[in-house]
């Protein structure tokens, strides 16, 4: 069986890595022209610590991880609101959540890979099926024939939009800086830390190196040029009236190290597979960055499409994905979105309720709000 992958992110390498560890033929079609590995920190939950353990990587990509122990929400007078113990993740599961530098998973999942695996300067513009096959036509005009495409090619993914209407991104409501900023004893170790309030919300966490990533989001409309050429100064005027340790990670950061995206995700599909064309991770079921599942949900991808491929005929092995991966990946989508809009709430009355609820709710019951994510399904 031939398996072409198209998109060289980390849900596209992580499939790469598990075919390849189970003796399948794969070529990853990459768009960018070389390997640049780019980006500031993501975290990566127990779930997906579990999947890149099938992988047979993750003590690579726990050299280079930062286990957290605690997560603590904030208001904007640094009062804590509510806590969530991680370290209940690792007693349960094996793994605690992590943080880590985006290139150095990136990194983890090239380094398991043969040489020559990844072809660059290929975007693929369309697919077809063609007599029991699948055919990718990329832009230089080169078409390339498979038993299986895997279109792991993104949010914007144009395979994916070809085969589903009305699958283009929507938009969050809110604009986000990411940056990383040297942490010199500002923040704790072990902890990640969101602080809420009506003019904003600031988010960090430590990563090895002693380096914080941190992520800004504010309420706006798309495209909005104003905050699209807010310098670091500005923006830590933004946040004036947070923890001292807010204004100072932004004005510590230097400019090439600060990126501005604003928030998407697409409304969750009926369908991931279509035929021989099959859809993971952002390209599936992008989500909103709120509960740090992006990656790990692309990882847990990998890992149910290869274990079912190899347990079932392929037209069945397809199927079984598709239905180990809907549901789950909508919950998520939804439940992502669901915290995004209480987290941004600029009024103050409502600011003012949140503030006065949310202590009240039993941390053991947050933990177990998110249990579903990790409890292994593959």
């Amino acid at each position: 069986m031939r398996i072409i992958i198209i998109g060289g992110g980390i849900g596209g390498l992580a499939t790469a890595v598990m075919l390849h560890k189970n003796g399948f033929d794969v070529k990853v079609y990459e768009q960018s022209a070389t390997f640049s590995p780019l980006g500031a920190g993501i975290g990566i939950g127990s779930n997906a610590m579990q999947a890149l353990q099938e992988m047979g990587i993750e003590e690579e990509v726990m050299a280079n991880a930062t286990p957290l122990t605690t997560q603590i929400f904030q208001d904007a007078k640094g009062h804590i609101l509510n806590t969530i113990d991680f370290s209940l993740f690792k007693r349960k599961y094996g793994f605690e959540n992590v943080t880590i530098h985006r290139a150095d998973l990136h990194k983890a999942l090239v380094n398991a890979l043969p040489p020559k695996t990844i072809a660059y300067n290929r975007r693929c513009e369309h697919v077809s099926t063609h007599h029991n096959g699948v055919i990718a036509v990329f832009s230089d005009g080169i078409s390339v024939k498979a038993d299986v495409i895997i279109a792991a090619d993104g949010i914007h993914s144009p395979i994916r939009q070809q085969l589903q209407d009305n699958s283009k991104p929507r938009y969050a409501g809110y604009t986000c800086w990411r940056g990383l900023a040297h942490n010199d004893g500002l923040i704790a170790t072990n902890t990640s830390t969101e602080v809420w309030d009506a003019s904003g919300r600031f988010g960090y966490a430590p990563l090895q190196d002693n380096t914080v990533y941190w992520f800004a989001c504010v309420n706006s409309k798309a495209n909005n040029t104003f905050y699209q050429q807010l310098t670091t100064e500005e923006l830590a005027f933004h946040f004036k009236k947070f923890p001292q340790a807010v204004t100072q990670l932004i004005k510590k950061t230097a400019p090439q190290h600060v990126l501005h995206h604003d928030i998407y995700d697409i409304k969750p599909l009926r369908h991931f597979v279509y035929g021989r064309v099959v859809l993971i991770g952002d390209a599936a079921h992008a989500t909103t960055p709120n509960m740090g599942q992006g990656a790990g949900q692309a990882i847990e991808d990998a890992v149910t499409l290869v274990n079912a491929i190899k347990r079932y005929p392929l037209r069945r092995a397809l199927q079984k994905y598709e239905q180990a991966r809907i549901k789950h990946t909508h919950k998520v989508t939804t439940l992502s979105r669901q915290i995004g809009w209480a987290a941004q709430w600029d009024s103050k009355s409502a600011v003012h309720f949140r503030n006065q609820v949310f202590p009240l709710i039993p941390s053991q019951l947050l933990f177990k709000r998110l249990q579903f994510l990790f409890e292994r399904k593959w």
